[in-house]
């Protein structure tokens, strides 16, 4: 099928309010801050129409790893953390992204709609079709490279939300009494919540990894109008997990990462390695203000 997913025609004559529309990032701790700065430098790639902001947890968040992750465009704001369930069982990776719920309440910034992207998500082309979409909840079908692979399940990682306080304020309150396995955290939360209402999106709005090792074919099929990558399975900005890397130590650290699952995804990370290269030398001076040594 060659015809593009899109229709552009309809795109072109439709009236899409900056102010109205923000595309959404979230930040815990500072090790976050690379792949933030590298994902709005990919979003302003793409002249996206939409606000940039990115909520952040004060106190959690030095002033120099923010500085970094707003240079390529983000407005920071804080937020309150949202605390997960207190009996437990939420992994440990996991507990801060209850707070992801607060984009529910961002209408009290005068959005009207959100596009919410993991910071560890890359884009390639411009999505801002989104926006017109008349549903109140949307995400992409989640992808195992295990069991059970392609499900109806939704990954949390890309969202379309029409913020509500309302809405946010039943979000919160059903944490605790919504049965769900609680250490997937807020991803089987939402599942639970809106699995019966949510618009399940193509793939090309949540290029997840795991993709192309269930399906290598599918993946070729969805290059061309894959909108983003999400690096669920290699991070090619850390060593490991929030573990921080230095400006020249990154070159190496992604060729490593290139290399992981005998090169599977080397294509994909080297790209994002040049978007990287590109980003530090346009803000190099920026870091350096930030407090970023080189």
């Amino acid at each position: 099928n060659t015809r593009p997913i899109v229709n552009e025609e309809f795109i072109l004559n439709s009236r899409i309010v900056r102010s109205e529309n923000a595309i959404v990032t979230s930040m815990y701790n500072d090790a976050f801050a690379v792949p933030i700065v590298t994902l709005g430098e990919s979003l302003n790639r793409v002249n996206s129409t939409a606000r940039r902001i990115l909520f952040y947890l004060p106190g959690r968040v030095s002033d120099r790893a923010l500085c970094i992750a707003t240079s390529s465009g983000f407005e920071p704001y804080a937020v309150e953390r949202i605390e997960p369930p207190k009996d437990g069982g939420v992994h440990e990776h996991f507990k801060d992204q209850y707070t992801k719920l607060s984009i529910w309440r961002f209408g009290e910034l005068g959005v009207k709609a959100v596009v919410y992207l993991d910071a560890d998500t890359l884009v390639k082309r411009n999505f801002d079709e989104l926006f017109l979409l008349p549903f109140n909840f949307a995400a992409v079908p989640d992808v195992y490279i295990g069991d059970p692979g392609f499900t109806i399940a939704f990954n949390a990682g890309v969202l379309f939300v029409r913020p509500s306080t309302a809405e946010f304020d039943n979000l919160v309150k059903k944490i605790e009494t919504a049965e769900y396995p609680h250490w997937e955290a807020e991803q089987a939360y939402l599942n639970v919540y809106h699995g019966p209402d949510a618009l399940r999106l193509p793939y090309i709005y949540n290029g997840n990894m795991a993709i192309k090792k269930r399906n290598p074919k599918l993946w070729e099929g969805l290059k061309s109008e894959l909108r983003l990558i999400h690096f669920t399975l290699v991070k090619p900005f850390w060593r490991e997990v929030y573990d921080e890397i230095g400006i020249d130590e990154m070159p190496a650290n992604v060729l490593k990462r290139a290399g992981d699952w005998d090169g599977l995804w080397r294509e994909e990370i080297m790209e994002w390695g040049e978007f990287w290269k590109e980003t530090e030398a346009k803000y190099r001076y920026e870091f350096t203000k930030c407090g970023w040594k080189h």
